[in-house]
């Protein structure tokens, strides 16, 4: 499986009203519910500092075992994407970290998703580019002594936080989590998810008039 890149289609179009629908509150939570809950990845997958992101999906296969660093999607990422890493759950080796992040971030990467680890998040917070992972640990991959980078596959499908994650998949991620939204159903999402954003912010507002539970059930049928 390994040794095999691929592309996807990618929708700007989409991507720019994700963009604008993530600006609500509690942005994970709002697509998961309008995926009837569906796919969230693992609680085990926290952002290593506070961040909100949307992108498409750059999809990486590593060989677990033998990790190595995943610079072949840095070479093949383009504005708009999130790399999103199969490392096979691995939380004693980093395959990310400040260096990486930075020469991401010039090409326009919003962030990495990685089922593993990852580094240097001191400077990743310092240039702003988040990183969502299982576990941050110093170790790294032996790509630096080795010289191997090519051992991986991009954009194939992945699982990452126990959820599906196909090329070009919509991710939605922030403080709580990371979802996961199909490209194919992705229109149809976001447009349910910016409904959804507008509900609760207009029952945030009679909240905040000091309405009951009682008033709000009546109104909108839901908390």
């Amino acid at each position: 499986m390994l040794k095999i890149f691929n592309e996807f289609q990618r929708r700007p179009d989409l991507l720019a009203r994700f963009d604008d629908v993530i600006s609500c509150y509690s942005a994970s939570a709002v697509f998961a519910d309008v995926q009837y809950r569906t796919g969230v990845m693992d609680s085990g997958i926290k952002p290593a500092f506070r961040a909100k992101v949307c992108g498409q999906a750059i999809t990486v296969q590593l060989s677990k075992g033998d990790l190595v660093d995943p610079l072949k999607a840095l070479e093949m990422g383009q504005s708009g994407d999130i790399i999103v890493v199969d490392a096979g759950g691995d939380t004693d080796t980093s395959v990310c970290g400040g260096l990486m992040g930075g020469l991401a971030k010039n090409r326009g990467i919003r962030a990495m998703i990685v089922d593993g680890a990852g580094r240097d998040t001191d400077e990743l917070e310092d240039i702003n580019w988040p990183i969502w992972t299982r576990a941050i640990t110093p170790r790294g991959t032996h790509t630096m002594f080795s010289q191997r980078k090519d051992e991986l596959s991009i954009n194939v499908p992945i699982a990452c936080g126990g959820v599906a994650v196909n090329p070009g998949d919509f991710i939605v991620a922030d403080l709580m989590g990371v979802v996961v939204i199909p490209l194919a159903r992705a229109q149809e999402v976001v447009e349910l998810a910016a409904e959804q954003a507008d509900r609760e912010a207009k029952t945030r507002t009679w909240v905040q008039q000091g309405k009951t539970v009682e008033d709000l059930l009546n109104e909108f049928g839901r908390i």
